[in-house]
Formats: C-alpha cells, sequence, structure tokens
C-alpha cells in the first residue's frame, strides 16, 4: 500500500514545487513589467515602463484597470502593493482631538495616507453617504470603514492588511496636504460687459457739404 502512494506523492510534490516556482517567475515578470501613468504638465498622457523623475505626476496601472495614486509610485515594493490593495484615508476635522491621535499612529507607522477634512455642511452630507453617519475620524482601509479613534482596533486593521510594523517610508517621502472631502466649486468667470456702440447722432442743423439745405426724412 505504501509502496503504491509514493509514486503519487512525488507527482504531487512535483506539481506544488512546479506551481510555486512558476507563481515566483510570475510575480517577478509582473514586477519587471510595471506600467507607468505620466500625466505631462498641459494633461497630456503617456506611458512607460520606466519610472520617471516627477513621480508625483505618475502613477502605476495594477490589474483590472486600477492605477496606484501618485504619493504611493515611489515607495518601496512591500509597502506600494499593500498601499496599492489597500489604500488608507483618515477623514478628519479641526476641532476633533481623536483625530489627532489617529493621524499620530498613522504617520509614525509609516503608513501613507490620505486626508480628508469635514469642514462645510457639504463635507458633512458627503460624510454620511459614505459612513451613514457623522462621526469622526473615519478610517478607511480599503473598503474597511472604522468609526472612531481605537489604537488596538486600528492596528489589528492595518496588521491583517499586511501593512509592515515599522516604517519603510523613504527619507524623501512627502504625504500628500489634506483635502476637503467636497471639492470647492470654482467660481464661474465674471461676464465681459456688452460693448455697446454710440448711437449715430445727425448734426443738429443736418447740413452737411452734400446736403447743404440740412433736408431730413
Amino acid at each position: 500500500m505504501h509502496h503504491r502512494h509514493r509514486p503519487a506523492r512525488r507527482v504531487l510534490n512535483s506539481l506544488m514545487f512546479s506551481a510555486a516556482w512558476a507563481t515566483v517567475l510570475l510575480s517577478g515578470t509582473a514586477q519587471s513589467q510595471a506600467i507607468y501613468r505620466i500625466v505631462g504638465s498641459d494633461g497630456s498622457v503617456t506611458f512607460s515602463d520606466k519610472l520617471p523623475a516627477a513621480a508625483e505626476n505618475a502613477s502605476v496601472l495594477v490589474p483590472g484597470g486600477r492605477s496606484i495614486p501618485p504619493a504611493v509610485v515611489a515607495l518601496p515594493l512591500a509597502l506600494r502593493e499593500v498601499a496599492g490593495k489597500y489604500p488608507v484615508t483618515l477623514y478628519t476635522s479641526s476641532s476633533c482631538a481623536p483625530c489627532n491621535s489617529g493621524r499620530e499612529l498613522l504617520t509614525n507607522r509609516g503608513i501613507p495616507f490620505s486626508e480628508k477634512t469635514v469642514s462645510t455642511a457639504e463635507d458633512s452630507d458627503a460624510l454620511q453617504r459614505i459612513s451613514g453617519s457623522g462621526s469622526l475620524p473615519l478610517l478607511t482601509i480599503g473598503g474597511q470603514q472604522i468609526k472612531g479613534f481605537s489604537e488596538s482596533e486600528w492596528t489589528q486593521y492595518l496588521d491583517f492588511a499586511g501593512y509592515p510594523k515599522t516604517s519603510l517610508l523613504p527619507a524623501t517621502y512627502r504625504a500628500p496636504p489634506a483635502t476637503p472631502l467636497v471639492a470647492p466649486e470654482k467660481a464661474a468667470p465674471a461676464a465681459k460687459p456688452v460693448e455697446t456702440q454710440p448711437p449715430n447722432v445727425q448734426p443738429e442743423s443736418g447740413a452737411t457739404p452734400a446736403n447743404p439745405a440740412g433736408i431730413r426724412f
């Protein structure tokens, strides 16, 4: 009985090794063939397999048509992969002490995140639609929402997502500035005044060299 199963076991082990090796090869190929989407200063879009010098104007295309945010492009590979899969967004307000604690936790751990501020009625309405409540801070990790600040809970979810426990951010990394949850509408340019032509006023007498009598019709 043992001799009958031994060949099958060898075949199974061989297949498992081949599959694992193929996964490594495919992973290395995918990493070496990253495609960068680059937006020029004039708004033109180009694609390249080389990381551009101005990384803030580039994003990495990933399977499924998604792209990694520009701030994530220059991150180390291990951090870039998890940030691409499970991006972190922090929703805050200026008068929220727990928001400051949450921001400090993310910063000290080296978590790349975007921050959305809630300061207007439009922001509050948008927050209500996103989370179903107006409580702050709100942390999202991919599609997971965590309402309120709890160091242990935030740490647990970040660990589950695969974020490193200590910072891997390069010294040159600069976090993107906080932006309003709802972008303010741009004021429409003021309409130019309509130029009117002065009326064609005839001389009071009506006399002209061609009409010395000043006859009018």
